[in-house]
């Protein structure tokens, strides 16, 4: 390289000083005034190293004294991030960015010719004109990271602007294992902005791929790739049809990408209700929401009417897969449940979510909310079918299933107790086929669970 090429850029530090506020954390800002780069615009207190003989700590704990006129302990900088600028103009400079929770005194304006105001903000409402500069080593800040790339071109304004944010985070080692491919992210980032944290969450037994992505301002969105086409058209239609009837109980759909296969949606609360444990009485409330909650889906669009025949054209295929699992008299039991669908009369058909069961449905205890996820298998059909699966988590305790119906509002009919029986029959050889095939313990014991509840509970 030629020596004439290398770069001398200046270094400069930046006090980030946190208090707790009243709506949470807060950051000091000042006003730059006079004659000064980006007058107008508010920064962190900052300033350049004297000299070769001073490191960044000091020149942090002098530019805090001279500019704030409050005391820093060295003992009390921490490291935040550094960050490789470039102005519009062209020049080049690093910013060593310092997180600072204790001092001493009262921050004011010391130096009134360059400064004309001095603040606590909340980093959910940063003030406006901001520099560029100083907005990106926060947003790096907040995201976690350790460095950060923020080259502006010619033309860009000195003062941050969302349309021309050129904060590139550098990732932490092994950061991005866990991030999906270049183009889904792309697709993201033009829906919500920049991401600057990827986890994945996908569930192990399925191929589709959803990851929990955080924004550059805190918020929370979910990417999911879609396994097949017919699965994403799925979802899709509930999200622009039924879903939004739900509100707050269910995401919303941000933006989709049909080649892609991909969705972002936003995030609901509460936690997985798969695996959780609760109280009798914790339970029989959340079941009675659940209730509630299956009643709005059913009741989201107005009943069409009789659909098909029940779903039996599969069965032999499952048969075959399940055999092996089957213990004695199951496979003489399921092929009788089969016959007796044949002569069932179909049943009005509403939008139903397809797979409710615990995984898919989220419980807040504080807001005594229940949320409902994935709506890839959603289809219209009987209500009935959405019990086929949850039936499960009820079984052996008449007053879950009580608690549901008092929140469903009403109890099912002889007919739907009847096609109960026989999609849960169906259901369990398809699932415990299907469990077989991909190495998934947990498919093949729920349904021999199920297999073995209904030969017991079947009249003679």
């Amino acid at each position: 390289m030629s020596a004439g090429l290398r770069h001398t850029e200046p270094l400069d530090v930046h006090l980030i000083a946190v208090r707790d506020g009243a709506a949470g954390p807060e950051v000091l800002l000042s006003r730059r005034a006079g004659d000064v780069y980006a007058a107008g615009c508010w920064h962190l207190v900052s300033g350049h190293l004297d000299g070769p003989w001073e490191d960044v700590v000091t020149a942090l704990v002098r530019e805090t004294r001279e500019e704030a006129g409050i005391v820093v302990d060295p003992a009390d900088v921490r490291a935040a991030v550094t960050v490789h600028h470039r102005s519009p103009a062209g020049g080049a400079r690093l910013g060593a960015f310092f997180e600072v929770r204790r001092w001493g005194g009262i921050p004011r304006v010391m130096e009134h010719r360059v400064c004309d105001a001095m603040g606590w903000f909340p980093f959910d409402n940063l003030p406006e004109p901001m520099v560029a500069y100083c907005r990106a080593g926060l947003d790096a800040y907040r995201a976690g990271a350790r460095m950060a790339v923020h080259f502006q071109e010619p033309g860009d304004s000195i003062a941050y602007t969302p349309d021309a944010d050129r904060t590139v985070l550098v990732p932490d080692p092994g950061s991005l294992g866990t991030a999906p491919e270049k183009e889904v992210r792309a697709f993201a980032e033009q829906a919500v902005g920049r991401i600057t944290a990827w986890t994945d969450v996908s569930w192990a037994r399925e191929e589709s791929r959803v990851w929990r992505a955080r924004g550059v301002e805190g918020g929370i969105w979910y990417v999911k790739i879609h396994q097949n086409q017919r699965f994403h058209q799925r979802e899709v239609g509930a999200l622009r049809g039924w879903v939004p009837f739900l509100g707050a109980a269910a995401p919303r759909l941000v933006a989709t990408d049909e080649r892609l296969r991909a969705v972002v949606l936003t995030a609901v609360g509460g936690r997985s209700l798969h695996g959780a444990t609760y109280t009798p009485e914790q339970q029989r409330r959340i079941f009675h929401r659940i209730g509630q909650l299956a009643a709005a889906i059913h009741t989201s669009a107005a009943p069409r009417p009789a659909a098909g025949a029940l779903p039996l054209g599969k069965l032999e295929r499952h048969l075959d897969g399940a055999r092996p699992h089957l213990a004695p008299g199951d496979e003489d039991f399921i092929r009788a449940t089969a016959e007796k669908a044949v002569g069932l009369p179909a049943l009005e058909a509403v939008p139903t979510h397809g797979d409710l069961q615990l995984r898919n449905l989220r419980w807040d205890e504080a807001a005594d909310a229940c949320y409902v996820i994935d709506f890839e298998r959603s289809e219209e059909g009987p209500a009935v079918r959405d019990f086929v699966r949850l039936s499960d988590a009820w079984h052996g305790r008449p007053d879950l299933r009580q608690a549901v119906m008092y929140g469903y509002g009403r109890s099912f009919t002889p007919e739907e107790e009847v096609q109960l029986a026989v999609l849960s029959a169906l259901d369990a050889v398809s699932g415990i086929s299907y469990g077989a095939a991909h190495g998934d313990p947990e498919l093949v014991e729920r349904g021999l669970r199920t297999l073995a509840r209904l030969r017991a509970t079947r009249r003679p």
